[in-house]
């Protein structure tokens, strides 16, 4: 029997702006950021989702994925629930992977105005 853990790890980071390069830019210093601080080997990577808020709607990110070399795992972009009083301009990852590490260990990543998100990180 073959034993395969998967794991999630989850991220986020806010854009200055709605245009297409900062969305890309931003979703791909997110990825590379989730990506060395968790030790990940692209090819272990099951599926990533991104959403976005309503107000970010120049790019899909998932695009970033794609230019990082990301080709093999499935992505799919959604519009993130618009709450009120909630964070601005925010991009959220959910990353779905193989991996002999501990959830536990995960290293769940929050960057720009998104740190505000986990205090708790």
């Amino acid at each position: 029997m073959i034993f395969i853990n998967i794991i999630s790890i989850r991220g986020a980071i806010t854009v200055e702006e709605n245009t297409s390069s900062n969305i890309l830019k931003n979703t791909s210093l997110l990825l590379e950021e989730i990506i060395k601080l968790n030790n990940i080997k692209k090819s272990d990577i099951i599926s990533i989702l991104f959403t976005a808020t309503r107000d970010l709607d120049q790019e899909y990110p998932a695009k970033a994925a794609r230019k990082l070399g990301l080709l093999k795992c499935s992505l799919l972009c959604f519009q993130e629930m618009h709450v009120k009083n909630s964070l601005n301009k925010c991009i959220r990852i959910l990353i779905l992977l193989n991996s002999n590490t501990s959830q536990d260990d995960v290293k769940n990543i929050y960057l720009k105005g998104a740190s505000s998100l986990r205090n708790n990180l």
